[in-house]
């Protein structure tokens, strides 16, 4: 039965406004009552600082100070004539203001190219350079870039593949940390949180495409600010995943917030999917580093206590005596049980020794919870002892050990290792015993002034970031998920100072792995920095401007100082690594990495064999990354093979050549990529290859196989 609206809807007679009206009544059904609901801002804007600026592009100031997007309506020599198209507010402007730029030699300068959401973008990656220092290991990837189009780019190379997405997003303090359309997000912001959700709901539902969808795992930190919404956003774009949050003490000492209680913790969320689970690791993580590996020995009192069956009554043959010394109260022996109906008072105690009998406070009988030979073999064992006696009540008070913790002790799980002066054993776990972690995590390693800032600093030198994390904390986050999976690849597009990189890194010297991390971090600078640069005359795109940013001045040279062993002031680093691995930081980590940009590739100007160039390293990424990067299209010109190979990989450009190619191929290749538009050929081709490979086609155009960025 049609609802209300949809018969007030069938009453207009216009039939082009119905239509309309039933498509916006329909959008409106798919919001539900529940949940977490929020503005759905306009994707941002994005700059393309390399991009060519011509006829129709849109464009902005480069120095920021007017918010405006305009058209280029021409170019003559080195002047511009632009034409405003949206105000500083994002409003588009209905008569379009015409603005010459002034008459210099340098004005296009001042301009950057501009995308909206739905323009094409064209992303490529072009490589800074590279470390070599882990053999045939796969290369750590680490991209200078905005991460929505990073992500974009990573569908055609890792979707379905990532095993462990780690992220640490701007925590939204209102302290401008962040920006949104290129702006600071400050604090007098009304839709400052409505902002920072649509921001960050974009990245995870193309996180959520780049998982592998039967086991894998998205880990977020995040403060008080905004860890309430983001539990509900997770939950509507991660539904069908039971998530749990961790809470983790960062910095004991705590964080001051004016009159507020001060701050010593942050949030974890876990999302698995499929069937991820935590592996049991040899801490709790409740208990700080120095007792992460003893075992919660629990001793428990010999008197049975409860509401029911705690009466002599109850268990006839657990009510003895118990035989102390009358001087000391030493153990001595233990009666036989006293059959209901008789006195225990009528019991006679060996010489010099008093009975002790299982008695309450207010002096009912009770009964013990073994057997009295059972009593002399624990005592004997070290594993019960006279904690106390009180010879006036005829009582005493045992502790002992129940049947599941000695049956650890018969298995080798726990061992003992001496005995105290009241003669129990002392207990230690047994090597590799293990244990689920808790949800709450107390740990000397996880504390960011320690081993954040002050451990970055031995890397870096005294250049700044704010609030790095702990490196042995995020490598015990992802342990939890990627200690079972050696070759396991991990995702962090907000990669920050580059600390989940190491956290790799460690890891893989650890046990041996193999696994790959892909950082992606942007080369913003600090409002701060900002401010000075500018006041300077940098602005952004100047070298001295980028040479301050997050990528080039903390997150790469701190990952170099890692892998190579030597700081960013060029010395061996001083010092040694702590916890789970202690060895010297100037012995660096047996890796390889590869540095990137993320640019845009110009859609008319590119040449086919130049646009190649642009995407070669998402070829070589797809692959696997590991080897060398088929930089250049082998065309079949001037003598060429048409095809190129490596060992892990190969790319087929002239598809009259596939014999040559399939014959050529070699064994180790596990990727291979086609360039034809027939999709008959392709499959023809593909056909002829072995059934492991991973066969791929690309468009003679490069560029149609990666535009992102599209409505």
């Amino acid at each position: 039965m049609p609802s209300t609206f949809d018969t007030l809807i069938g009453r207009v007679a216009d039939e082009q406004l119905r239509t309309e009206l039933r498509a916006a009544a329909a959008e409106l059904r798919k919001i539900t009552d529940f949940g977490l609901v929020f503005e759905a801002h306009l994707p941002e804007t994005v700059r393309l600082p390399h991009h060519p600026i011509r006829r129709g592009v849109k464009v902005a100031y480069r120095n920021g100070t007017d918010k405006s997007i305009f058209e280029v309506v021409s170019i003559q020599e080195a002047v511009a004539t632009i034409r405003r198209v949206y105000d500083h507010s994002g409003a588009a402007i209905p008569a379009r203001e015409v603005t010459e730029v002034p008459d210099e030699s340098t004005v296009l300068d001042s301009l950057v190219a501009v995308a909206d959401f739905g323009d094409p973008i064209y992303p490529g990656l072009r490589r800074l350079g590279s470390i070599d220092r882990g053999g045939a290991r796969p290369a750590h990837v680490v991209i200078n870039g905005e991460n929505h189009h990073a992500l974009e780019a990573l569908k055609f190379t890792h979707a379905g593949k990532v095993d462990c997405i780690y992220i640490d997003p701007p925590y939204n303090s209102g302290a401008r940390d962040w920006k949104y359309s290129n702006d600071y997000v400050d604090s007098e912001d009304a839709y400052r949180h409505s902002k920072w959700l649509a921001f960050m709901d974009r990245r995870l539902k193309l996180a959520k495409q780049l998982l592998n969808p039967d086991d894998s795992v998205l880990i977020c930190t995040v403060d008080e600010k905004e860890y309430l919404r983001l539990g509900l956003l997770l939950e509507q774009v991660f539904p069908m995943s039971k998530i749990q949050m961790v809470t983790t003490v960062i910095k004991p000492s705590g964080s001051t917030r004016g009159t507020e209680f001060s701050r010593v913790e942050e949030f974890i969320f876990f999302v698995p999917i499929g069937g991820a689970t935590p592996v049991e690791t040899a801490s709790d993580m409740l208990r700080p580093d120095d007792a992460g590996l003893a075992e919660a020995i629990t001793w428990h009192g010999l008197r049975r206590r409860g509401s029911t069956d705690w009466k002599r009554e109850n268990r006839p043959g657990l009510f003895y005596p118990i035989f102390l010394d009358e001087s000391g109260g030493a153990f001595h022996s233990v009666g036989e049980p006293l059959p209901l109906g008789q006195d225990r008072h009528k019991v006679s105690s060996p010489k010099g020794t008093f009975a002790a009998w299982p008695l309450s406070p207010q002096g009912e009988e009770g009964r013990w919870q073994i057997a009295p030979d059972r009593f002399v073999e624990q005592f004997a064992n070290g594993t019960l002892v006279i904690a106390s006696s009180d010879r006036l009540r005829g009582t005493c008070s045992v502790t002992y050990l129940k049947s599941g913790t000695l049956d650890k002790l018969r298995t080798g799980e726990l061992k003992s290792v001496g005995r105290e002066a009241d003669g129990r054993i002392v207990v230690e776990p047994a090597r590799g015993l293990t244990r689920r972690a808790k949800t709450v995590w107390n740990r000397e390693s996880h504390d960011a002034s320690a081993y954040g800032t002050a451990l970055l600093t031995k890397f870096i030198g005294d250049r700044k970031f704010p609030f790095p994390k702990s490196l042995y904390a995020v490598e015990d986050t992802l342990r939890f998920f990627v200690k079972s999976k050696p070759n396991a690849v991990v995702l962090d597009f907000f990669g920050g100072s580059g600390t989940t990189a190491h956290a790799v890194a460690r890891l893989n010297r650890q046990d041996g792995g193999c696994r790959q991390s892909i950082t992606v971090t942007n080369n913003a600078v600090s409002p701060k920095e900002d401010r000075t640069l500018r006041s300077a005359g940098f602005e952004p795109g100047d070298p001295e401007y980028e040479a301050l940013g997050i990528f080039e001045h903390v997150a790469r040279p701190r990952i170099t100082a890692a892998i190579t062993g030597v700081s960013a002031d060029e010395v061996p680093i001083v010092g040694d690594y702590k916890f789970n691995d202690d060895f010297p930081m100037s012995d660096g980590l047996e890796e390889n990495v590869e540095f990137f940009e993320l640019t845009y590739l110009d859609e008319a100007r590119v040449e086919v064999d130049l646009a190649f160039a642009g995407i070669a390293p998402l070829l070589w990424l797809r692959a696997g990354a590991r080897g060398p990067i088929i930089e250049k299209c082998d065309d079949d010109t001037g003598g060429g093979k048409g095809f190129a190979l490596t060992e892990r990989y190969g790319v087929l450009f002239n598809t009259d050549r596939w014999r040559s190619f399939v014959k050529a191929l070699p064994e180790t290749a596990t990727t291979v990529y086609i360039v034809t538009d027939s999709i008959t050929e392709f499959s023809h081709i593909a056909g002829e290859l072995s059934g492991h490979l991973d066969v791929v086609r690309l468009y003679e155009r490069y560029l149609t196989t990666f535009a992102v960025n599209e409505r």
